[in-house]
């Protein structure tokens, strides 16, 4: 019994960090976006990074929508 409560917990626990690391990644693809928008001649390295961001938040996207992950609620 006391192993599947174990198996839950760390599992809500790597849920949370799941989450909080989309915010930090959505964040800064924000940033990357709005710095590109607002260049009149954006650099190759800049473009590159928003393709890398944008790579990667679809990653955890997808992770979360296999792992069912929901906002966890505040405590």
């Amino acid at each position: 019994m006391l192993g599947f409560r174990k198996k839950r917990m760390l599992r809500k626990e790597e849920d949370d960090r799941l989450y909080i690391q989309m915010e930090s990644i959505k964040e800064r693809l924000d940033y990357t976006k709005r710095l590109v928008e607002h260049s009149v001649d954006p650099s190759e390295e800049i473009l590159g990074e928003v393709k890398r961001v944008e790579m990667l938040y679809s990653l955890l996207l997808r992770e979360a929508r296999v792992r069912h992950v929901r906002k966890p609620k505040m405590r």
